[in-house]
């Protein structure tokens, strides 16, 4: 029984050292939590454009590698750039496709919650048009006939930017609001004179157009000038005879300008989504293509929106880590208790250290209470005895005594009382000295 008193006695001085360091470690745990990103959505929503398209296209090509870590892609289609823009803006997607060059250049892009994770393809900007004589410069369609695109599409932004630059304006009558299929067959037909198109090489409506006879397209003779009006714009160059070898389609190299397809997503989408996503587009996007070469793509080459710091990381060290060698949800677990698991370590090492001298404080400082109070009857013995208060004094040293073999202490630290019971039997002989010495000064 006294053993296990002994034992109650040990825990209950661990736990009084202990409780502070479980206070300060949970506060830790508590601040940690506040910088751990939560578990990420197991669905995305994409916002495209028409079936038809290449967005659409990359889209379902994204979404079998997503579903293989365990996240669901929702594909949309929609009207073009402009609307997946709103759709992202009002919270109705998490990603967008955005056409290069549509997005205003803004005062401060950083006050803007949007943000791109990089372009992953060319979207060449053709001018197809009619007639004999050869057009190498957009001034040269003043007022002829120019299907620009629907409203709200990216084409048609991007076409009245060009055209306006070659004091084209945008409320000219004769730029016409045609989609791309209906400005194809209107131009085949003699409907209209021209129709700007802004797709990849192998989109039908480029290839009827580039093997339509009598239809030609404009190469840039001022591209230079354009890229530096326009710093979304690239250069690329269509070869002689690409299209078809036998008929030498088309008859010379082309000059081309091409802006590029982005993905776009908002500032809250979860990081680790963000970086999946990324090696989506690396792997349907980063092989070489007509006008890319392999590894062009993923990059960040419109800079009409801050490039997301997920996207940034990415592209300057790779996809993250753990999830180079770890299942994605176990990586990201992992990732989110490291957050937590770090400060904490750090915080408890020196803690943890701490607490023995702590808890060895807290034994000694009950003994050294009794020393105090022998301390103090000591000095009061060998400064100020009194010998009208010697029972005061042998009271006092009782007590003390008494304290002392009640004190309640780990067993390890038993010699410290057995020590202070040595001292407090050496004032008390010299208490006895002082009595003696006193008695016999009164016989003589």
């Amino acid at each position: 029984m006294e053993r296990l008193r002994a034992r109650l006695v040990a825990v209950r001085y661990l736990l009084a050292t202990a409780w502070p360091i479980v206070l300060i470690t949970a506060i830790g745990l508590i601040v940690a939590y506040q910088f751990v990103e939560p578990e990420p959505p197991r669905q995305m929503t994409i916002s495209t454009g028409s079936e038809a398209g290449a967005y659409y296209a990359y889209a379902q090509r994204y979404a079998p590698l997503l579903a293989e870590k365990g996240i669901t892609l929702e594909v949309m289609t929609s009207a073009g750039s402009l609307e997946n823009l709103q759709r992202l803006e009002s919270g109705e997607a998490d990603i967008a496709f955005v056409q290069g060059g549509i997005v205003p250049p803004a005062d401060d892009p950083e006050s803007t919650r949007l943000r791109s994770l990089g372009s992953v393809s060319y979207e060449p900007v053709w001018v197809f048009y009619g007639g004999a004589e050869p057009i190498d410069k957009l001034y040269q369609l003043a007022g002829q006939r120019v299907a620009v695109g629907e409203e709200g599409s990216g084409i048609r932004g991007l076409a009245l930017q060009l055209l306006a630059a070659n004091d084209i304006p945008a409320q000219s009558r004769n730029l016409l609001p045609m989609a791309s299929l209906a400005a194809a067959e209107a131009l085949q037909q003699g409907e209209i004179d021209a129709t700007f198109v802004v797709a990849a090489q192998e989109a039908p409506v480029v290839q009827v157009l580039l093997r339509s006879p009598g239809l030609s397209v404009v190469s840039f003779s001022q591209a230079d000038a354009y890229l530096r009006l326009f710093p979304f714009l690239s250069k690329i160059v269509l070869p002689q005879g690409v299209v078809d070898l036998v008929r030498d389609v088309p008859p010379q190299d082309t000059v081309l300008l091409a802006t590029t397809a982005n993905v776009v997503v908002r500032d809250d989408l979860h990081p680790a989504l963000a970086n999946l996503l990324l090696q989506a587009m690396t792997e349907v996007n980063g092989k070489g293509g007509f006008f890319q070469h392999a590894g062009e793509f993923p990059a960040y080459k419109d800079h009409s929106l801050v490039l997301s710091d997920d996207a940034r990381r990415y592209y300057e060290s790779g996809p993250p880590f753990l999830q180079r060698y770890l299942p994605f949800w176990l990586a990201v677990l992992v990732e989110r208790l490291f957050v937590m698991a770090l400060p904490l370590i750090m915080l408890s090492l020196p803690l943890l250290k701490l607490a023995p001298a702590i808890y060895n404080w807290r034994v000694r400082s009950k003994v050294f209470r009794c020393y105090g109070d022998l301390k103090f009857l000591e000095n009061d013995l060998r400064h100020h005895y009194d010998p009208l208060r010697h029972q005061d004094y042998v009271a006092r040293l009782d007590r003390i005594e008494d304290d002392a073999s009640t004190r309640s202490i780990p067993l390890a630290f038993t010699d410290l009382l057995y020590t202070l019971r040595e001292h407090i039997n050496l004032v008390r002989e010299k208490l006895h000295r002082l009595e003696t010495t006193d008695d016999k000064e009164k016989e003589e």
